[in-house]
């Protein structure tokens, strides 16, 4: 059987890695289950990525779109690639092409992943290097920015303690109800 495994880091993810255009591509490569997922490459506990690890038998081949959909962590992605290899499991990268238990093969996959793993740390170098540069300017502040003004909080304190619901302030301030308990919990009103 063939199996298509899409995941992305985040919903807003764009340039051709959106879940969207993955499952598009694994259905053109008539991938029988598709298995979607949002976990960040940086983490390596991705539940469902998992179960299809487990789910996977001799014959069976599993598709991804690229290789940082499967794994950005050089030692994490030889390790997965030859326990599928061991289990009789074919691995089709589309934009490399199908990988192979082979010495060739493996020097392939381990210089590919080698390239994934550098253009993630450098992704990551240059974040870190724009937030220094933004810490240096007025007016910085690190984190979201935040969604409600202290005075639109008080506003829906005061109608909290005028006895309106929770519910209610939320209908007439559309500040959720999780925000106002928690402004409530951390003013001390």
């Amino acid at each position: 059987m063939i199996y298509g495994y899409a995941r992305v880091s985040t919903k807003k993810q764009l340039n051709g890695n959106s879940l969207e255009e993955q499952v598009i591509k694994l259905e053109q490569e008539g991938c029988a289950s598709i298995i979607q997922e949002q976990y960040t490459g940086s983490t390596t506990d991705r539940p469902k990525f998992d179960a299809l690890l487990d789910l996977l038998q001799t014959g069976d081949k599993l598709v991804v779109t690229k290789l940082d959909r499967f794994a950005r962590n050089v030692t994490e992605g030889i390790d997965v690639i030859r326990k599928l290899f061991a289990k009789g499991v074919k691995v089709h990268v589309l934009n490399v092409g199908l990988l192979e238990d082979t010495a060739m093969g493996n020097f392939f996959l381990t210089t590919l992943l080698a390239v994934a793993e550098l253009e993630r740390s450098m992704i990551i170098e240059r974040t870190q290097a724009g937030k220094e540069i933004a810490r240096t300017k007025n007016g910085f502040k690190d984190g979201r920015p935040a969604k409600y003004n202290r005075h639109q909080l008080d506003h829906a304190m005061g109608l909290l303690a005028a006895g309106n619901s929770y519910n209610e302030v939320e209908k007439m301030t559309t500040i959720s109800k999780s925000t106002l308990v928690r402004y409530k919990r951390a003013s001390g009103k």
